[in-house]
């Protein structure tokens, strides 16, 4: 399903310009495609793994910091939702991610169907990248707010939450705490979501669903 949702993603790409790219599997089979079909496009991407096979696949590859805007950018997910919130709490280079994100014209998560929920829950860790001086600070503020804290490093806490806390709420709360920099929840960011499964890719955009 990984590849078929690959070759589905190649119909989005450009023939040039500035693409984003970021993790996993998926990804590393839509570098590949966009080699075959010969498209000259720069990609820019916050995971050193696709940066290593877009390299050795030929592909030109931009600096994050060099770049200020982007045609569209295509990345996996954790879980999303049909409101195309989603998380993306496993890698932990969410801060890079996002800022990829933020520059692209469209942003589109490529996942399969066992990715896909009506609504995101919360039985996923949301993820804060934080200043490690802020360590103590946002624990307790987390807990405040009736949340569990598990440190994974000195910048990376994941966080629980019970009940159903308002997504938009919860990210608005989560990003004002200072010594925050951003979270692995990504809250109305997605423009559209390719879901592949035993029937073949659909197609989730804002405006809805479509084959």
């Amino acid at each position: 399903m990984k590849r078929l949702c690959a070759k589905e993603a190649l119909k989005f790409v450009p023939d040039q310009g500035k693409i984003g790219l970021g993790g996993g599997e998926t990804i590393g089979y839509l570098a590949e495609n966009i080699k075959e079909a010969g498209k000259h496009v720069t990609v820019i991407t916050p995971s050193e793994t696709t940066r290593k096979k877009c390299l050795e696949l030929g592909l030109t590859v931009e600096e994050t910091g060099e770049t200020s805007g982007l045609k569209i950018a295509f990345d996996g997910c954790d879980q999303v939702d049909q409101r195309l919130n989603a998380y993306k709490s496993a890698g932990g280079i969410h801060t890079k991610e996002k800022i990829i994100a933020r520059m692209a014209e469209e942003y589109v998560l490529l996942a399969d169907e066992t990715k896909i929920v009506k609504e995101l829950g919360y039985d996923i860790p949301i993820v804060l990248d934080i200043v490690p001086e802020a360590l103590g600070y946002v624990r307790r503020e987390i807990q405040t707010m009736g949340g569990r804290v598990r440190q994974r490093n000195e910048h990376l806490l994941e966080t629980e939450f019970e009940g159903n806390p308002p997504l938009g709420e919860l990210d608005r709360r989560l990003k004002a705490m200072t010594g925050v920099i951003e979270t692995s929840l990504f809250y109305q960011i997605a423009a559209k979501a390719l879901i592949a499964g035993k029937d073949g890719v659909r197609v989730i955009e804002k405006t809805g669903e479509r084959k």
